[in-house]
């Protein structure tokens, strides 16, 4: 079962920050650690092409992470779009089996973590490895547009003049839905680089039929605006809007800026 279901999706991360301690470790970079483990990842789906070669390898990386005292994973889908597999010859069940199987696979290395930490003789840690049952979230990854279009866009969050709400909103929505659907604690919208994509997201958040709380991620490169030189103050109180995401955060920016930007959101009290 996972954490979000049945709760009160308003306070999901204040109980889960709680019964972690008040601090949660997020998982680290995805792609490099499956390079590591020797995955080819020359590919516009990224890491999301080992769901259709290597899953097994992602399981890996889930699993070493979560020994390395991860409380929150996220799953190989930053990169993974209906449209993506859809443009490598996949028909759109195939497509949506692999949204589906990111999810799954994150819930098996949380399920064999588990398994493992039940047989350790440590309560804390074995062979350098930390084996702690404790709450851990499964974090279903939602990269922005631009991640679709691998040409960088998601560093600019220039879409160009065609590209309008609506349009982000029908492109995202199946993705979302099925993401939602599968099992995962959360959705992680990641690398979010303008505001029309975060309105798009938040409007999206609104149907019913999602039930699981949600987090935005931001992206910046000035250490006050995001990507696309938009409020990134206007941008978290387009989060602060729906009552479905719970927190507010910065990923792919360089560290010198972050202290400034978690200023900045803090202004909207939605933070982590």
């Amino acid at each position: 079962m996972g954490l979000a279901e049945n709760v009160d999706t308003s306070s999901f991360m204040t109980d889960f920050l709680k019964n972690s301690g008040g601090v949660a470790v997020v998982d680290g970079g995805l792609a490099t650690e499956l390079e590591r483990h020797g995955a080819d990842l020359n590919d516009p789906l990224w890491s999301a092409k080992c769901l259709l070669t290597s899953p097994h390898l992602i399981r890996s990386v889930h699993l070493d992470y979560l020994e390395a005292g991860a409380d929150i994973i996220i799953t190989a889908s930053y990169q993974a779009t209906i449209q993506g597999f859809q443009a490598k010859g996949y028909s759109e069940s195939e497509s949506e089996a692999m949204l589906k199987r990111s999810v799954e696979v994150a819930c098996e290395a949380r399920d064999i973590y588990y398994e493992r930490c039940l047989k350790s003789t440590s309560n804390e840690m074995e062979d350098g490895k930390i084996l702690k049952h404790r709450p851990i979230i499964v974090a279903a990854s939602v990269g922005s547009y631009g991640a679709f279009l691998a040409d960088g866009s998601e560093y600019s969050g220039d879409y160009g003049e065609a590209i309008d709400l609506e349009y982000l909103k029908n492109f995202h929505r199946r993705r979302v839905h099925i993401l939602a659907e599968a099992g995962a604690d959360l959705l992680a919208f990641e690398t979010i680089p303008n505001k029309l994509e975060a309105q798009a997201f938040a409007q999206l958040l609104e149907d019913k039929a999602i039930t699981i709380p949600a987090w935005f991620a931001f992206n910046s490169k000035d250490g006050i605006n995001v990507v696309s030189s938009d409020s990134l103050t206007e941008c978290a109180t387009v989060a602060e809007t729906c009552k479905k995401v719970v927190a507010v955060g910065i990923n792919c920016t360089p560290p010198r800026f972050i202290s400034d930007l978690i200023t900045s959101i803090k202004k909207s009290e939605l933070w982590w």
